[in-house]
């Protein structure tokens, strides 16, 4: 394998732990609850395979608390964009899965990053 396959690889495998959110036992308590996960309520919103995910990746930055030992990938905020009805919109979905969906830093500068985009294009941005 070369350092090029394996650096996807460890990629595709870094956007798959943040596609989990806070996990599946967080994730089967939100469905035990009635309610979706961010990333279902987007994906009912949008129409299918339109949702292109912005900063996935992103971790907070906090230490205190013990946060340093909790890091999850997204910092708790699914951002994109896609379409409905064929028409561009940006969009977010905080992830109740994650902190119970607090507001961080990171989070917080994610949700406005896409708010940005969003008026830099003339798209709307839904939430």
């Amino acid at each position: 394998m070369t350092k090029r396959t394996s650096k996807i690889d460890d990629l595709k495998r870094r956007k798959d732990v943040a596609r989990m959110g806070g996990g599946e036992r967080r994730i089967s308590a939100q469905h035990a609850k009635g309610k979706m996960t961010a990333r279902e309520r987007i994906e009912v919103l949008l129409d299918e395979d339109s949702f292109v995910e912005i900063d996935a990746l992103v971790e907070h930055r906090s230490r205190d608390f013990n946060m340093d030992r909790d890091i999850i990938p997204g910092d708790g905020v699914v951002c994109g964009h896609g379409t409905i009805n064929g028409r561009l919109v940006y969009c977010f979905a905080q992830d109740f899965t994650v902190y119970g969906g607090s507001l961080g830093e990171m989070h917080g500068l994610k949700i406005c990053k896409i708010l940005d985009l969003a008026v830099k294009t003339g798209a709307p941005a839904e939430r």
